[in-house]
């Protein structure tokens, strides 16, 4: 299910935006959009970032209420773990007394477009999710960079118009990004199996290692087990967020484990050989896609 838009006129230029949440994502993308917008403000509870932030020279203005800061703005970015947007996009309403694009970058997209959809008419809301990031969540490894090159998921709603769709395809475009446009069902359908059971299964990994194996850990175990390494906060909303594309994910992983064993156990090594090839060839496809830049 794929969509586009453009909007030729720059309308990022004519923009008041505000990001809540100013953690790796947040930090990231305030680097990335720094000076292409009209007033760029920060919210964000934690005392030490808001300092690191004003250090750094970020934002226009930046305060841990967002009530000083989201009335000045037209989009409003939410930057959070899953839950915490869906609490934002909830408390909004009375935070921000006029009207706004809202845009979310969340892991998971139906839990919080369904929490968009009860907002007030005078928000035009649409989800996002760049397909990009670090296991080391904080503003001080925030990095304008990281967007480059990566695809940013825009996950519009019925309500969505189409001056929302041409800011935020600007704003993607603006950092670097390959906008893609998906029905929230998609989009957590496929990051099941892009991103969250890779997580499941790092984590899994990492639990039966043995300490004595640690002198044995060279790049492939690494780069298998990175994943494990995540915010378990973060992690944790994105898991009960996406809990039935999960489960559905595992069982299927778990059906094609059971054929390994299988094949392993009988001493098939045609069989085994076969397996292999093919998942070698599958893995060749797909990244050779992903690096063109398609979306199946």
């Amino acid at each position: 299910m794929a969509e586009h838009t453009s909007g030729k006129s720059d309308l990022l230029s004519e923009t008041r935006v505000a990001i809540m949440g100013l953690g790796l994502m947040g930090g990231s993308l305030a680097l990335a959009i720094k000076g292409r917008c009209a007033l760029l403000m920060g919210v964000d509870p934690d005392r030490s970032t808001r300092s690191l932030a004003q250090e750094l020279g970020i934002f226009d203005q930046i305060s841990a209420d967002p009530a000083d800061i989201l009335p000045q703005s037209n989009l409003v970015i939410l930057a959070a773990p899953v839950c915490t947007i869906i609490h934002l996009i909830q408390v909004l309403p009375r935070l921000h007394p006029g009207s706004a694009v809202v845009l979310d970058i969340g892991s998971t997209k139906g839990a919080i477009t369904r929490a968009m959809d009860l907002l007030p008419t005078r928000f035009s809301p649409i989800g996002g999710h760049p397909i990009c990031g670090k296991t080391s969540h904080s503003l001080a490894n925030a990095d304008p960079s990281m967007y480059l090159d990566s695809p940013f998921v825009l996950t519009p709603l019925p309500r969505t118009s189409k001056y929302t769709r041409a800011l935020t395809e600007q704003l993607v475009s603006e950092i670097g990004s390959r906008p893609i446009w998906l029905s929230a069902e998609d989009h957590d359908r496929w990051v099941a199996v892009t991103s969250h059971l890779p997580y499941l299964l790092a984590n899994a990994l990492i639990s039966i290692s043995p300490d004595e194996a640690v002198g044995l850990i060279g790049p492939g175990f690494r780069s298998a087990t990175r994943l494990a390494n995540s915010s378990t906060i973060m992690m944790l909303d994105i898991l009960k967020t996406n809990r039935e594309n999960i489960l559905q994910t595992l069982s299927l992983y778990r059906d094609r484990l059971n054929s390994l064993e299988e094949i392993l156990e009988s001493g098939q090594d045609a069989a085994l050989e076969q397996v292999l090839d093919n998942g070698l060839a599958r893995h060749t496809d797909l990244v050779r896609t992903n690096t063109e830049g398609e979306t199946p």
